[in-house]
């Protein structure tokens, strides 16, 4: 039963992204991979909104799977990130290649830091 939650979420997550990706980066005119850190910067925030969801209470293991496993899962890319960056570097754009990997990482914790804190002083 629980592979079958992953599932439905990954089913929503991929194509999410996709779609996301596409639309956010065909409205910036640059190199930096606007698309990618949007995707990972939201699922971290969703990851930590439902993880401190789960932590309080409020939501189950059971979305946990869905959500957190299934949908960010597949709605983040740590891969793409990767294989930007290096693209990024390996055609002279070090500046960007290096305000991705600080940017993202910063705004990723970030994300994930006030998801977990806002679901926390909702559901205490």
């Amino acid at each position: 039963m629980n592979w079958l939650l992953v599932i439905a979420g990954a089913a929503v997550g991929a194509p999410l992204r996709y779609l996301t990706d596409r639309t956010v980066q065909a409205r910036h005119d640059s190199v930096f991979p606007w698309g990618t850190f949007t995707v990972n910067v939201i699922g971290c925030l969703v990851l930590g909104l439902l993880t401190g969801a789960v932590t309080a209470g409020a939501a189950s293991s059971h979305l946990n799977l869905l959500i957190g496993t299934g949908l960010c899962g597949a709605l983040t890319t740590y891969s793409t990130f990767s294989y930007e960056t290096l693209r990024l570097a390996e055609s002279g754009a070090r500046f960007y290649a290096l305000a991705n990997v600080v940017g993202s990482v910063t705004a990723g914790l970030g994300a994930a830091f006030t998801g977990t804190a806002l679901a926390q002083a909702i559901w205490s």
